[in-house]
């Protein structure tokens, strides 16, 4: 069988020197960044038993804008679109099996390890999947020329046309506040929008940022996984679930800006533990971890898009 062993002491015998200690020392462990900003307001209605497909609503803004209005007119009248957004509910999840010898004779919590470290997968999983959805917006900005300092350009088919050649600064955070501003995507919470990057990707900014302790007191207390701060009204997290794409002049790296309602999560079944009923007369056992459910971008046409990555042709 493939998963933990009593013969083999890199996966299980290692488990029971005599000396050991009974602290356990795990690999550093992150928490989840990407999936943290997923709406799972109206998916948590969907539940079992209800087909393997996720449809939300999108609305439009009305066709033709009120105005003035004469007397002796008629109500003008207008109309707006409804268009569906769709997911599709799929299984997620892994297992580490493990012998009923190691389990009889480890000096260690085996159980308690094992559901320590799939948890920990389990995370990593939905972050990946999350991203993989952010990941598809079509608005891509890229520092105007790849060097300007401030000055940004924006394409909107989900692909940067320039490679970008300097580190995110303080500049350009403004022009993408400004960007989000003015395309009219509404503030994750009250007037801020977030930013999700490797920490090294926020490296020249960290030393202009608003510490989290300084806006907390003004009652922004939705403190998200990861934040460190805010400059103007963009708050910042820090994530290393994601790799880097590892830019060609290693000046940068991506970076996702957004607001609110970028994500859509559908789940039929929440991820839980679960335990195998043992095989082999007691012999086989084994634990994992198990979820039904979907991501999806909520607004994939560029007009409504959400999502802005800072990116690079190259």
């Amino acid at each position: 069988m493939s998963g933990q062993l009593w013969a083999t002491n890199s996966l299980g015998g290692y488990m029971s020197a005599r000396k050991l200690s009974k602290k356990l020392r795990y690999a550093l462990f992150n928490v989840v960044k990407f999936r943290q900003f997923s709406d799972v307001k109206d998916a948590s209605q969907q539940g079992k038993k209800k087909g393997d497909l996720f449809t939300w609503d999108v609305f439009s803004t009305v066709a033709t804008q009120g105005s003035t209005l004469t007397e002796t007119n008629t109500m003008p009248e207008t109309n707006f679109t409804i268009t569906q957004g769709t997911l599709t509910m799929t299984e997620a999840g892994n297992s580490v099996p493990y012998t009923g010898k190691l389990d009889n004779l480890s000096e260690l919590p085996l159980t308690e390890v094992i559901n320590k470290v799939l948890k920990q997968d389990a995370k990593q999983a939905f972050d990946t999947l999350a991203h993989t959805q952010f990941n598809l917006t079509p608005l891509r900005a890229v520092a105007s020329s790849g060097t300007d300092t401030s000055a940004l350009t924006l394409t909107t088919n989900g692909t940067a046309t320039e490679t970008n050649n300097v580190a995110l600064g303080k500049r350009h955070i403004g022009s993408m506040e400004d960007t989000m501003k003015e395309r009219n995507i509404p503030p994750y919470v009250a007037d801020d929008y977030y930013a999700l990057a490797w920490p090294s990707t926020f490296r020249t900014l960290k030393n202009d940022l608003e510490g989290v302790h300084q806006y907390t007191t003004e009652g922004l207390q939705y403190i998200k996984n990861g934040e460190i701060g805010r400059y103007n009204n963009v708050r910042f997290v820090e994530q290393t679930n994601i790799a880097k794409s590892s830019w060609t002049n290693s000046k940068s790296d991506w970076a996702f800006f957004f607001g609110e309602d970028t994500v859509a999560e559908g789940i039929a079944v929440p991820e839980e533990m679960r335990g195998k009923i043992p095989t082999d007369y007691g012999r086989s056992k084994g634990v994992a971890w198990y979820y039904l459910g979907g991501f999806a971008l909520v607004h994939t046409q560029q007009a409504d898009a959400r999502i802005v990555k800072w990116d690079s042709a190259a």
